[in-house]
């Protein structure tokens, strides 16, 4: 297997999964733009709700990464019982973590009121996220069924299942948000109804494929046991409990962030929120990449074939690497252009534009950092990715960014030169573990990753 023959294979997965990803952030992207049109305060609490989301959501999702190791070994083994056995236990698991998910979430407004938030900002930011707590099962469900169809090569139907939920998503934003068709104007927090009903369509959506494609199987998925299987889930767990710490790790950092930005004047803080919602969207496309290299690197090890799973790896760091690389450059020339798509204030934009150039920096170092995550996961390695982010961000990034923007009153950009400062040191160590870890690969291959 070259690198010239993998790039294809890898392309043709990885295209629909970053797709997919872009559809998660498009959500968002609309969300804004709508929020733009109610006022800056609605675009900086709409953020900040955001924030506090996704890294508590997003964790819970982590934990089904494990799926990716265990799905994609066992079809590239031809064990196709094993595949369905791991899907239900990948729903069983995101049952299971989805009240103390929403626990989690509902605690932190009593504490984002506490941090001193502008009070305006809270008034929108208290309602939305409430209402986006009730999303939390049906996000993790979508998540379960999204990663058993990925590592089985079938990708279709998610990217079909965002698309739709994304025409859903606009029009339900533009009815609830507006009061249009009859809809009573709920402003921002209409906004989370509709991202809600969307991730219900989606989960729905997405299991009425399955039992489609199930056809073809005769049905497998009902002559397994549709019973907890503890042992499964305790697998599941212990590859996916290290994703998610990692996942907290970092959105946890975007989160703190953007309550420290919150706590600055209004422009700064709907300049932070712009730039983050515009780096959330490069970031996309690597973590599709991502997917697929975990895809095709277990599929790889499940066929026995390390060499196959080498030039996996190597191929999606070259397509992240290209990628980037494009999104640096534009967000160094015309960042006052990818701004004003969002907002026409002046003052906005002028901030917005100088985070945009500090973002360029880092952007090459993003995608090596969670190309290189997921290619190690195919290998089953979910330990040190999640190392490597506690300590770049929590060590590194965190305190030069604190110390930036507070006491050497730097604003937001302190706070974008600590992110820099991190992303930075850790894409460059994943790098450097992944090459370290092919050497290994042999021994992997021979015994999984289930030891």
């Amino acid at each position: 297997m070259t690198l010239r023959k993998e790039l294809g294979p890898m392309m043709r997965l990885a295209a629909p999964l970053a797709l997919t990803e872009l559809g998660w952030m498009a959500m968002g992207i609309v969300d804004t733009i709508m929020a733009g049109r109610l006022n800056a305060t609605a675009v900086g609490a709409g953020s900040l709700g955001n924030m506090l989301f996704y890294p508590i959501a997003i964790c819970g999702t982590g934990m089904l990464l494990g799926m990716d190791t265990l799905v994609s070994q066992a079809f590239g083994a031809n064990r196709p019982r094993d595949c369905r056995r791991s899907l239900v236990n990948g729903v069983w698991l995101s049952l299971g973590i989805t009240p103390p998910l929403m626990a989690v979430l509902l605690a932190l407004i009593p504490a984002v009121r506490a941090a001193g938030t502008n009070p305006s900002v809270f008034a929108q930011f208290a309602p939305f996220l409430k209402v986006l707590t009730w999303s939390v099962a049906p996000l993790l469900c979508t998540a379960a069924l999204r990663r058993y169809f990925q590592a089985v090569d079938v990708v279709h139907p998610i990217l079909f299942a965002m698309i739709s939920s994304n025409v859903l998503n606009a029009l339900g934003d533009w009815a609830l948000m507006f009061g249009h068709w009859g809809a009573p104007r709920m402003g921002l927090e209409g906004s989370a109804w509709s991202t809600a009903m969307s991730r219900v369509y989606m989960m729905l959506a997405l299991a009425a494929a399955v039992l489609w494609h199930e056809r073809k199987s005769g049905n497998l998925l009902f002559r397994v046991s549709w019973l907890p299987d503890l042992e499964r889930i305790r697998t599941l767990v212990a590859l996916g409990l290290p994703a998610a710490a990692q996942i907290l790790f970092e959105g946890s950092v975007f989160a703190l962030v953007t309550v420290w930005a919150a706590r600055l004047d209004e422009a700064s803080l709907a300049a932070h929120s712009i730039a983050v919602q515009v780096i959330a969207t490069t970031f996309m496309v690597p973590l599709g990449i991502s997917s697929a290299a975990a895809v095709r690197v277990g599929q790889a090890i499940g066929r026995n074939h390390p060499r196959g799973a080498r030039t996996a790896g190597w191929a999606a760091l070259l397509l992240s690497t290209l990628f980037m690389g494009s999104a640096a450059l534009a967000m160094s020339i015309a960042p006052r252009f990818i701004v004003r798509l969002f907002i026409a204030d002046p003052a906005v934009i002028a901030s917005g534009a100088i985070l945009l150039r500090i973002a360029a920096l880092f952007e090459l170092f993003d995608g090596f950092q969670i190309v290189a995550t997921g290619a190690l996961r195919g290998l089953g390695d979910t330990r040190q990715p999640m190392v490597a982010h506690l300590l770049g961000y929590w060590a590194v990034g965190v305190p030069v960014a604190y110390v930036l923007c507070f006491p050497l009153h730097w604003g937001a950009t302190g706070i974008w030169v600590g992110l820099t400062a991190a992303l930075m040191l850790i894409g460059t160590a994943l790098v450097m573990v992944w090459w370290r870890r092919i050497a290994t690969i042999p021994a992997a291959a021979a015994g999984h990753v289930q030891r």
